[in-house]
């Protein structure tokens, strides 16, 4: 039987299939994989289930370079943790869950849009330390979601799950920067370039993949276009804003706040971003329901029976 390796605890649902069908392994750290636990892995198992944070890099594959592994199933839609043409070189398929993640992603996308817009974490915060003194006309006022312009940056299965909910839910206008034009089931306008969007909305959303296509495309040129009323929202990849850029802008008032599930060092957290009372902060939840984490997982190991069988895999990258 083949041996197989889950890289991080799952939900019971997909720990019971997992077993049974699989009589997979699990390693019990909530951690990212050392490099040195990459190249056992790639060593010692045919199939590896591995996810956010495991950095299958050229060198962990060059270290292993004749792995016993056929098949890397990531857990999650984004895979630039993972060389994929060095993992191929090697012979090494590569798998990953796109799909289950797309609503739940998009919910956080709005509960950051709607936290940071009406400032709730900062209120929350200000009731909690008992320095609350009751309601008063100009107490903590916010931004006004509807009838407002929100660029949405990636106009992918996530980007329009946000974009629907925002038009439909609050009136929104939609303007978005893409590879192509989309048809959308709302009005959307597709802007000339990035900057040019980002200096036409009061909300900018990011929602394209990480990877080094992508790596700061949110810069101090491109907050510098923001207005100052703007707010930026991640739901993308820590890495696809220069974070210090980003501190900057904020510090000088350039743009109001910004929204985060995403962070450029995860799971570091410049104590000065966490300092910002204009700023939302969540712990990486885009997927974080049962639902949505059994589907993906349920995903990744349809892709591993798949090569165990030797049919076509049905979410290669």
């Amino acid at each position: 039987m083949a041996r197989v390796l889950i890289t991080r605890p799952m939900t019971d649902a997909v720990t019971a299939r997992a077993v049974l069908e699989f009589g997979a392994e699990f390693r019990t750290a909530t951690t990212p994989m050392t490099h040195a636990d990459m190249v056992a892995a790639l060593r010692d198992y045919d199939l590896v289930v591995p996810t956010l944070g495991d950095m299958f890099s050229a060198e962990v594959f060059a270290e292993g370079s004749e792995p016993r592994c056929r098949l890397l199933a990531n857990f999650g839609v984004g895979y630039n943790h993972i060389d994929v043409a060095a993992a191929r070189a090697v012979g090494v398929e590569v798998t990953h869950t796109p799909g289950a993640v797309t609503d739940a992603t998009a919910d956080i996308a709005l509960t950051l849009m709607l936290m940071t817009a009406r400032r709730a974490g900062e209120g929350e915060r200000l009731l909690r330390s008992g320095a609350w003194q009751g309601w008063h006309p100009t107490q903590m006022l916010g931004m006004h979601l509807t009838g407002k312009r929100l660029g949405v940056v990636g106009l992918g299965r996530i980007g329009d799950a946000i974009a629907r909910r925002a038009h439909f839910g609050f009136g929104m206008e939609i303007a978005y920067v893409a590879r192509s034009p989309k048809t959308t089931a709302y009005p959307s306008e597709r802007a000339v370039d990035l900057r040019a969007l980002a200096s036409s909305v009061d909300m900018l959303v990011l929602t394209v993949p990480g990877g080094g296509d992508t790596r700061h495309l949110i810069n101090a040129d491109v907050l510098a276009a923001m207005k100052p009323s703007a707010l930026l929202i991640n739901i993308a990849r820590g890495e696809v804003v220069d974070e210090a850029a980003l501190i900057a802008a904020l510090d000088a008032g350039q743009i109001a706040g910004a929204g985060l599930d995403v962070y450029e060092f995860e799971p570091k957290v410049p104590e000065t971003l966490r300092a910002m009372e204009q700023v939302t902060l969540l712990p990486h939840l885009g997927t974080a329901t049962e639902e949505v984490r059994s589907a993906m997982g349920h995903m990744a190991l349809d892709n591993l029976a798949a090569h165990l069988a030797g049919r076509e895999l049905p979410n290669r990258v």
